[in-house]
Parts: structure tokens; sequence; C-alpha cells
């Protein structure tokens, strides 16, 4: 069975890490606390290619502590009995190191058949995840470790290590890879921050560019090859995720700050992992949550728009959608109805409501008891403006004001007509 180039070429030293220089650079924390030998309970969160294993296996190999190896995908209970099994035993006279990886998939008892161990020194425990620890992690194994966030790898670090594997895999077959210019930068950003992924993109990019002859022969590598294999590799999209939350914010975020560009790089993101469902529902909310009354009718527009992706489809679906994107990011903001509304829920859950003013009830007999008989409701349209006073709230929210007007054009000149026909 062939292993993978990025085993074959894994890092066997701190300083060979591509990336992670907040982690190992010289005086971090982290590296610190692996050279001094002394390793405590570790968690190490981040996506996936980021050197969380690598990290764990340059740990295992400079302890003397007996190294279990466990994945969360498809350990079981008695997996873990086992590892439990043979601590002091002369299989492990100096403790054991347990690397979990994927400790997200856990669930709360096997977690805290770990608890005693890992609280006396037994156990060492080195666990990874893509998840967010604090999400998903029993808090009484959390509060016994340190967490290190592992971040995605920067192009420029990645470009480091794609430039290493293309010299391996030329040693390795023979050649001599010629890289055509651009192509490191073009596999270093389309992994998309995972390492392990720019590694297999070169390995398929040399199997593509044929091995040339066994005599040293130059091989070119060129960008189209790369093309041809790594389409949709940078499409991170674990859905229920930290990546997927992630990527949904920053669209709803880049149209709420006004950036187009940055809005139609998500909406492709996300678009690209097939997933119209999630681009519509949040192109929805941020036109009606930070356009809304400043121009009301993009409502209806991006309703329509929508309603046209999900009747084309994709491909095509990305082209009114990238129309309503754009208008959103574009159109100007105004979150004073959802400011309104959230101001009203809030005194809805505090059961500030109070009867409904009689005057604003359906009409109905008055009780023999009814201090006022009748029901006095004012018509607006049979007054000036179409409007008079009147009380519409409840009485013990009588002068609540939930709705200020926006600074827009729209609603200032609502305003406007407002105060005049009110006498203000």
């Amino acid at each position: 069975m062939s292993i993978p180039l990025a085993d074959r070429i894994r890092p066997t030293t701190l300083d060979e890490i591509v990336g992670q220089r907040h982690l190992f650079s010289p005086g971090a924390a982290l590296r610190n606390i692996i050279e001094s030998g002394k390793i405590p309970n570790l968690i190490f969160y981040g996506p996936s290619g980021t050197g969380k294993t690598t990290v764990a296996r340059i740990i295992a190999a400079n302890t003397n502590k007996r190294l279990h190896v466990l994945n969360g995908t498809s350990a079981s209970l008695n997996d873990v009995r086992d590892v439990i099994a043979e601590i002091n035993t002369i299989a492990a006279p100096n403790g054991l190191l347990l690397y979990l990886d994927e400790i997200q998939y856990f669930n709360k008892k096997q977690q805290q058949s770990l608890l005693q161990y890992i609280e006396n020194g037994d156990i060492t425990l080195i666990a990874s995840t893509t998840e967010n620890p604090y999400f998903y992690i029993y808090p009484a194994v959390l509060s016994r470790c340190t967490v290190f966030e592992f971040k995605a790898v920067s192009p420029e670090d990645a470009a480091v290590g794609v430039g290493r594997a293309i010299k391996l895999l030329g040693e390795e077959n023979g050649v001599t890879y010629a890289p055509e210019e651009g192509l490191v930068r073009f596999i270093s950003e389309a992994a998309g921050g995972d390492m392990r992924k720019a590694l297999g993109i070169c390995e398929l990019t040399a199997l593509a560019a044929g091995m040339g002859a066994s005599d040293g022969k130059t091989v070119p590598l060129t960008l189209e090859r790369a093309g041809e294999v790594c389409r949709r590799t940078g499409a991170h999209y674990d859905r229920g995720g930290d990546e997927y939350y992630d990527l949904l914010s920053a669209f709803q975020k880049s149209m709420r700050g006004s950036d187009p560009d940055a809005a139609v790089h998500y909406l492709s993101r996300i678009l690209e992992a097939g997933d119209l469902p999630s681009a519509a529902r949040r192109l929805m909310v941020c036109a009606c949550e930070d356009v809304g009354l400043a121009y009301p009718m993009i409502i209806p527009i991006v309703k329509a728009a929508v309603d046209i992706a999900f009747q084309v489809g994709l491909p095509e679906a990305r082209i009114p959608l990238a129309d309503a994107v754009i208008l959103v990011a574009t159109s100007p903001k105004s979150n004073s109805a959802y400011n309104a509304v959230n101001a009203a829920m809030a005194d809805v859950e505090k059961g500030r409501g109070g009867p409904v003013p009689r005057q604003l009830q359906n009409k109905h007999f008055d009780g023999a008891d009814a201090a006022v008989r009748g029901q006095h409701y004012l018509y607006p349209h049979d007054y000036p403006g179409h409007w008079t006073p009147q009380q519409y709230l409840p009485d013990n929210l009588k002068d609540t004001v939930y709705y200020t007007f926006g600074d827009s054009k729209t609603e200032q000149a609502a305003k406007a007509y407002w105060d005049a026909v009110k006498g203000k």
C-alpha cells in the first residue's frame, strides 16, 4: 500500500513544522513546554492539516512514556479500558501517553472514563479536535488540560512545505521536477490552509505530469495540470463545524460592512460547496436586518432573486444571488427595525404586556362591572392627515418607545412627514 506523501514527509522536529509560528517560534509557550520534557495534558484545537497530529508524534518520540493512539471516530470504551489496563505494568513503567485524535467524537461516558487517570498522572492526554473544545469536550476533562489553538497555514508558510514536497518527489521518482512560475503559490492557496491537502495536490500533479525517464530527466509541473487535480480542494466546508459557521458569518458581516468584493468571495465559497440554502437564508436575513428601512424595496427584490436561484439551481443560481449580494452590500444601511423588534421582544419575554386597551379591542358586550361603557375607538381616516392621538400600547407600556427613525434618507423623509402631521 502506498504511504501518502504527507506521512513520508512528516516533520520529526519542531523546527521542521510549517506555520504555527505563534506556537513554535523560539520562546513560544508550547515550544518551551515540549522542550522541558514535562508534558501536561494538552488539547490541540484547529482545522485539519495544520500539524496537530505531527506535534503529538514529535512529543511522543521525545518522551519515555508508552504511546497509545486512538481516534474518536472509531475507538470504543473497550479501547479506552485496554489503555487503562496497561497502567503500572511492565509495558508502561513510566506511565502512558495517550494521543486521542478527534476527541469531539468521544461521548461523555468515554471522556469521563479518563478523568481519574489524567488527573493523577497515570495517563498524559494529548487530544486534538477540529471543533471548539469549549463546546464539545466534557468540562471536567477540559479543566484538566491546556488548550492550544492551531491556525490554518498561510500560503506563504505552505509554500515552504510545497517546495520541500516537490524536491522529495523528484528524488523518489528519479527526475527533476521543474514547477511553472506561480505553481507553488497556486497549490499553497488552493489547499485553503490545509497542509495535508497541499501535499496531496503536489503528489497528484507530479503523477499527472508523467514519471519521465529514470535518468534525471527534467519534468515540467504546469499550472494546468495542478488545476486539473485540485478542483474544489480549497472548499473547506464541514457542515455544522466551526469553519461552516465562520464562512456564513463572514458572508453576512461582509454584506453588513458594505464590502461587495468580500461578500461575493464568501458567497462563491459557500456555493462551491453546494450550500445554496444557507447562502439564500443569510442573504435574506441581511437584507431585512441590515438594510431594512433604509431601502425597504430591497426585501422583495432579494426574495425574488432567491426564488430565481432555487428555480434555476446551481451553477446558474450564482448569478441572481450575486446580483442580490452586491445590491445588499452597496445599499444604505439601517438596523432601526431590527432594534425595535428586539426591544419589544425583550419586554414581552419579561412579561411586560398587559390588557389590550379597550378602544383597540374587538367589539364585544361590556360587562355589568365595566367602568367605562363603549369602545370609543377613534378611526384615524376620519381626521386630518389620517391620524389622531390615541393610546395603542397597554397601560403599563404607555409611553414606551421601541422604534427610533434611522438616519437614512428614506427614514428621515418618513420622520419629516409624521412630524408635520403630528404638529411637532
